[in-house]
């Protein structure tokens, strides 16, 4: 019995260990969790950054109009969209967080919320960190750290800008 309970026990850690690695930034009624960017090959221009969700609590909606990083020259909010069966992605002037509610810009998240990294100073590399501000209309700027994590299965390379 005793054996039983330990293997159950190991396995169910195991299960939420994941949940213990994801990183979570506040700043007031805002919370970042899991901030990650894919790897990318040398020479590629460009990268990507993806959340798992932002969450406010607050009584007042905001948005995330911008972001910076000296891993790259400028960032650019973005959303992917089908269009006639083509991927395409669009700079966007905000990504609304609902009052009391939250957004995800998870890979492969319906609405296609992510941050453009332009112009990268060198590639990203599975397992590297790096600071990265995101700027929000109302809650200012938060700093955030983000993960080189490999895609799953999602990529960049067949979408036009």
């Amino acid at each position: 019995m005793k054996k039983r309970f330990a293997a159950l026990s190991a396995t169910v850690m195991l299960g939420l260990l994941p949940l213990a690695q994801a990183a979570q930034f506040t700043k007031g009624n805002l919370v970042v969790e899991d901030p990650v960017a894919m790897p990318t090959a040398p020479g590629q221009p460009h990268g990507a950054i993806f959340i798992q969700e932002i969450r406010n609590s607050g009584k007042a909606a905001d948005e995330l109009i911008g972001a910076r990083s000296a891993v790259s020259k400028t960032m650019e909010v973005h959303r992917m969209s089908m269009d006639n069966n083509v991927m395409k992605m669009r700079e966007i002037p905000a990504i609304p967080v609902p009052a009391n509610g939250k957004v995800s810009m998870q890979r492969g998240n319906p609405d296609g919320y992510h941050l453009m990294l332009m112009n990268l100073n060198k590639p990203l590399k599975e397992g590297d960190k790096f600071p990265v501000t995101l700027i929000f209309k109302n809650a200012g700027e938060q700093d955030v750290t983000v993960e080189v994590k490999k895609a799953g299965g999602m990529g960049h390379g067949h979408m036009k800008h």
